[in-house]
């Protein structure tokens, strides 16, 4: 009997072990980043922009899709960016076509209606997977508990929000129904442009 019970543990740990390795849960830190400026992501356009080069800004982190209910919202997030910019704020957008195929586009395809449509002169990143089995590593630490707390968890939709200080720490996290000009996010948006970089 206590043969057969070892068996079943050694097995039951090799399921175990065998499933982590392949589905790493939340309590495992995607990487040793101690911020979201330790990230370098492609541009639309291709060229490798590293999130350093916005060291000493405030920035805000949306997930992005050309085809959502929410699109709207690139009318007010380029409104704020164009408000902030001369104190030191920027807005990054990162396409991801993880909801319903909402963002089925080409990275230049994506640009052009951000551009045409919406005016816009933020960043506009090149497409990345927010969720699942190929969520981006920048995602991966915006998400997970161990390197983001307090305002981790998985993102909900498009147009989830993420707003960093000037040193790159996340200050505030927003879902997809807060607009861009939203009486709290405004707020915590001015008192981090207040703070010294």
């Amino acid at each position: 009997m206590s043969k057969l019970t070892g068996t079943a543990l050694i097995v039951i740990l090799i399921v175990v072990i065998i499933s982590m390795a392949a589905y790493p849960g939340k309590s495992h830190p995607p990487e040793e980043k101690k911020s979201v400026l330790d990230y370098t992501l492609a541009l639309a356009d291709g060229t490798q922009q590293s999130l350093a080069n916005f060291r000493g800004k405030v920035l805000l982190l949306v997930n992005v899709a050309s085809n959502c209910g929410f699109t709207g919202q690139y009318e007010g997030l380029q409104k704020l960016h164009t408000k902030y910019e001369s104190a030191g704020f920027s807005v990054l957008a990162f396409p991801a076509n993880d909801f319903l195929g909402q963002e089925p586009g080409t990275n230049e395809e994506i640009v052009t209606f951000c551009r045409m449509n919406y005016g816009v002169t933020f960043p506009v990143f090149a497409k990345i997977a927010v969720i699942g089995d190929q969520q981006h590593p920048l995602y991966r630490f915006l998400t997970n508990e161990i390197t983001n707390p307090g305002f981790s968890g998985d993102i909900s939709w498009n147009f989830n929000k993420f707003l960093i200080d000037r040193q790159g720490k996340v200050i505030a996290r927003y879902g997809s129904r807060t607009v861009p000009e939203d009486a709290e996010l405004v707020a915590q948006l001015e008192k981090a442009l207040q703070a010294n970089p």
